[in-house]
């Protein structure tokens, strides 16, 4: 396959964030359990010392048969009290852990009996990330967030090529093509809205929140008309690193190649239905990412940022410092390869996408030298050129319009929780700040943190939780909005955050501007 920066990004997530371990702590047994009446039916959850909990609730029919590649349809209706004390199947990935086609179900998590108090709390729905291609909502528990006050419902959606594959074949049917798994959030926000209060949420309060393909999941539901009216904020972590989406007919053409490869060189939808997931699984890219299709992503989602085609809810923006660290890993070290002073500059190009003659321009302006390693200059570059610039043009785009907040995990020491020690330091890598947030599931090194990462993690999830609350994530001396005369960035380092001086000029953002 070609190294191209955007298969290396999706390479490197799906590789680590697949991994099949426990989700979430075991739950109290039924005697004296919450029970809450759905518009499809009643549910019977379970308590913790921290929350109540409902898993596995199906938002939407099961995708498969003639429903695979379709618009996700309703729920159906169930008699009597279905128990929602345990995870759904993930939906098709490469992992270990139990997967199904039949996938399209949520989870709630509520403060201790706010679904019989009275009370009427903001809501969070977190998007998860995986580049498209892993992971899954019960990966993420959000105890400490539901402690300051807050619902938050965590989901799965469609991935990989059953999630986002575009086919001239499937369009032919009806009219949708690509972008199923972006049609399931939406199906899951919908039945926020119908159902949340029933939980203790406030339907007119919801705050969408993802990281890294979840980021990426809300800046196109701020986009997609489908959208509209289903939430009234949104915190975008680690999203930007994919603006310039592909068009439909590059995406319809790599979907003919994919059927072909899979068994069916016609195309015919009834022939790729028939499919079993293994064949469409062992033969996808890593290269399924959102797509215009003229319907649920109308334009890309830099043309449609710049010209403010988007739903004017505030947004916090934000990325890591060292983003990039983790695909230098998973692509080179963990991968057998060393990035060396004779590699540099095609490792500019491959993780960067530009030229060869642009990649002895940047190696300029990041030389070897400066770096402890010729790793770590590659991952500096990667990391500009494909989270932090392009973030940085977002916030620039967004303050224009909708109140917009913009921060930088920072803290270099936080635990690599997915990977194995490399030759160089991860830093403030890639995911790493979503354990201060929440209580990670699929750690595959789990880790600590120290008393004053503690405070810092602390202090993070009550900017979250005060957005949910207040549209703002803190006092504005604490963390003043974003505009381009003023381009405020907090810092999140421990134990207290403070300040970014000048992220462009860190971060070398003419250069990266100058090269698009």
């Amino acid at each position: 396959m070609k190294l191209t920066s955007k298969s290396v990004l999706a390479a490197g997530i799906a590789a680590v964030l697949s991994a099949g371990v426990p989700q979430g702590p075991a739950l109290a047994g039924t005697t004296g359990a919450p029970v809450v009446h759905t518009d499809k039916g009643a549910l019977r959850g379970a308590t913790t010392p921290a929350a109540d909990r409902f898993l596995g609730v199906p938002y939407a029919a099961p995708p498969v048969g003639e429903l695979r590649w379709r618009p996700p349809r309703p729920a159906a209706r169930w008699r009597g009290v279905r128990e929602a004390t345990a995870f759904s199947p993930r939906c098709v990935q490469k992992t270990t852990a139990p997967t199904s086609e039949d996938c399209l179900y949520l989870n709630v998590y509520t403060p201790k009996g706010a679904s019989r108090s009275g009370r009427r709390y903001p809501v969070m729905v977190y998007i998860h990330g995986g580049g498209f291609v892993s992971g899954a909502g019960g990966n993420y528990d959000p105890a400490k967030l539901v402690e300051q006050g807050t619902v938050v419902v965590t989901l799965n959606y469609r991935l990989g090529a059953l999630g986002f594959l575009a086919h001239p074949a499937l369009a032919a049917a009806d009219g949708s093509t690509g972008n199923y798994g972006l049609m399931d959030q939406q199906a899951a926000l919908r039945w926020v809205q119908r159902n949340i209060g029933r939980f203790g949420g406030q339907a007119g309060r919801v705050t969408v929140f993802g990281e890294s393909a979840g980021g990426d999941s809300v800046l196109a539901q701020l986009t997609s008309p489908g959208s509209a009216g289903l939430f009234s904020a949104a915190i975008s972590q680690s999203g930007a690193y994919n603006l310039r989406l592909q068009t439909r007919a590059s995406a319809e053409s790599d979907g003919a190649a994919l059927a072909a490869a899979a068994g069916c060189p016609g195309g015919q939808a009834a022939c790729l239905r028939a499919l079993p997931p293994s064949a469409l699984l062992g033969r996808q890219q890593p290269l399924m990412f959102l797509q215009t299709d003229g319907a649920v992503l109308p334009r890309s989602l830099d043309e449609a940022f710049r010209t403010g085609a988007f739903h004017r809810v505030p947004v916090v923006n934000g990325t890591t410092h060292d983003e990039s660290t983790y695909f230098v890993a998973t692509g080179y070290d963990l991968a057998g390869q060393r990035v060396t002073p004779d590699t540099y500059l095609a490792g500019i190009q491959g993780m960067t996408g530009v030229s060869a003659a642009q990649a002895a321009r940047v190696a300029e302006r990041y030389p070897l030298g400066r770096y402890p390693s010729p790793a770590s200059a590659l991952a500096a570059a990667a990391t500009d050129a494909s989270f932090a610039c392009p973030a940085r043009e977002l916030d620039g785009w967004l303050s224009e319009r909708v109140p917009t907040y913009a921060y930088e995990f920072n803290d270099r020491n936080a635990p690599q929780l997915y990977l194995p020690p490399v030759s160089f330091p991860y830093g403030a890598s890639h995911a790493s700040e979503l354990q201060y947030l929440f209580d990670v599931g699929n750690a595959v090194f789990p880790a600590p943190l120290a008393p004053d990462q503690q405070r810092l993690a602390a202090t993070m999830r009550r900017h979250w939780t005060g957005f949910a609350k207040n549209r703002r994530p803190a006092g504005s001396g604490e963390w003043p909005a974003f505009s381009a005369a003023a381009p405020h960035m907090i810092s999140y380092v421990p134990p207290a955050p403070g300040r970014v001086a000048d992220f462009s000029a860190e971060h070398n953002c003419d250069l990266w501007s100058a090269l698009r």
